[in-house]
């Protein structure tokens, strides 16, 4: 699982360094401003393109034929490793659905706001994590009510 999220991160980085802007958003100016906005929608959208081209390397290795490993132990392994790849791209195919979900939330004048509290989440962790729809405190809020219902 750890791996997982490390590949997310890194896949989030390139979509940054793809984004080959000089723009970076900032505290100091207009919380989501027209740039802000802009920036957040172009890596969005490097972010699903980038998404999207690694799973179509994926899709076309399922589709060069089956596993024929002559030994168990090798078909077992690779077995594993095919497993451990889908696993992924069904968690990307997820992250797709928020990075639409965000990319709406822009159209429609919602981006960066709490979606429990109304408040502005803040650019730091947007630019940390683009698809957040909730503050750091409500997060941790919602964690814990989580955490206590899944314990009872």
């Amino acid at each position: 699982m750890a791996a997982t999220a490390t590949d997310e991160i890194d896949v989030l980085a390139k979509a940054k360094r793809n984004l080959a802007s000089d723009y970076l958003p900032s505290d100091a100016e207009p919380y989501m401003s027209e740039a802000q906005l802009d920036y957040f929608r172009r890596l969005l959208l490097e972010w699903k393109r980038s998404i999207l081209s690694a799973s179509a390397g994926t899709l076309q290795s399922l589709q060069d034929g089956p596993i024929r490993e002559p030994d168990l132990n090798d078909r077992a392994s690779s077995e594993t490793d095919w497993g451990i790849e889908l696993r992924t791209r069904d968690r990307q195919r997820k992250l797709i659905a928020k990075i639409d979900s965000a990319l709406r939330r822009i159209e429609e004048g919602e981006y960066g706001f709490c979606e429990v509290t109304g408040e502005p989440i803040g650019i730091g962790r947007l630019t940390a994590r683009p698809i957040a729809t909730m503050t750091v405190e409500a997060q941790e809020a919602h964690e814990r009510r989580e955490k206590i219902s899944r314990d009872d």
